[in-house]
């Protein structure tokens, strides 16, 4: 028998909403059922965002460096700062011979505080990511020492991107699709909350579960070398 050849399935926002409400048992019939869908799954993708690092969510930015600026203000829509290094150049994906990056060691806020001349320029060798304030805030990176612009002209860093609300009901959710049966259980059991109590814990674990598999999946596949501790006691003479 022949396939149909395409992988791109996908369900757009208001087929997902649907798909949570059969699964609580409940046939859609009004405007409102559907505003209440769609904003429990926004409720849904914001504590995704506080669940870890979602892969399809992490990119990488190129930062020009002002000489005596030790503070920069990540992209908007930054959650949190993964890893950053200065560079002599602002192309991304560069395997030329004259490009040259030095890593930069991430501290916290004591860290940071303890810091003395924290207004000298040098080269940064440690940065800090500041998370405070709420929406439209975005992290602020702290260089130290202040750069000096002079060899490396650029910060490069990987940004957690938060996941984007759902907004218009054709939209399609932004995640990858080994995460659309996750997302359908999750809204499932967030509508059961309001609609469901009865199927509440039953929704719950097909969630989680379904989440941990999706979660699982969205990494990084690499060798793991695993060597045993040799351990030599000290034996008197």
């Amino acid at each position: 028998m022949a396939t149909s050849g395409t992988t791109a399935f996908n369900l757009a926002i208001d087929e997902i909403v649907e798909e949570a409400y059969e699964r609580c048992g409940i046939r859609t019939n009004s405007g409102y059922d559907l505003k209440s869908g769609r904003r429990s799954l926004n409720i849904l993708l914001q504590d995704w965002n506080n669940r870890g690092i979602n892969l399809w969510k992490v990119k990488l930015i190129a930062q020009l460096l002002t000489a005596g600026t030790s503070k920069y203000s990540s992209e908007a829509g930054t959650s949190d700062i993964m890893e950053a290094y200065i560079s002599n150049n602002a192309t991304l994906i560069n395997n030329s011979t004259s490009s040259s990056d030095v890593s930069l060691t991430k501290i916290d806020r004591s860290a940071y505080a303890a810091l003395a001349g924290k207004g000298t320029r040098s080269q940064p060798s440690q940065y800090f990511v500041d998370r405070q304030g709420v929406d439209p805030a975005t992290p602020q990176i702290i260089l130290y020492p202040n750069p000096n612009a002079t060899t490396y002209t650029y910060l490069k860093y990987y940004a957690i991107k938060r996941v984007e609300d759902a907004g218009a009901y054709t939209n399609d959710p932004d995640a990858p699709n080994r995460f659309l049966p996750s997302l359908c259980a999750g809204l499932a059991f967030n509508l059961s909350l309001k609609r469901a109590p009865d199927r509440i814990q039953a929704l719950k674990l097909l969630y989680e579960d379904s989440l941990q598999r999706a979660l699982t999946e969205d990494g990084s596949r690499t060798s793991t070398y695993i060597s045993p501790q040799a351990y030599y006691p000290t034996t008197a003479s």
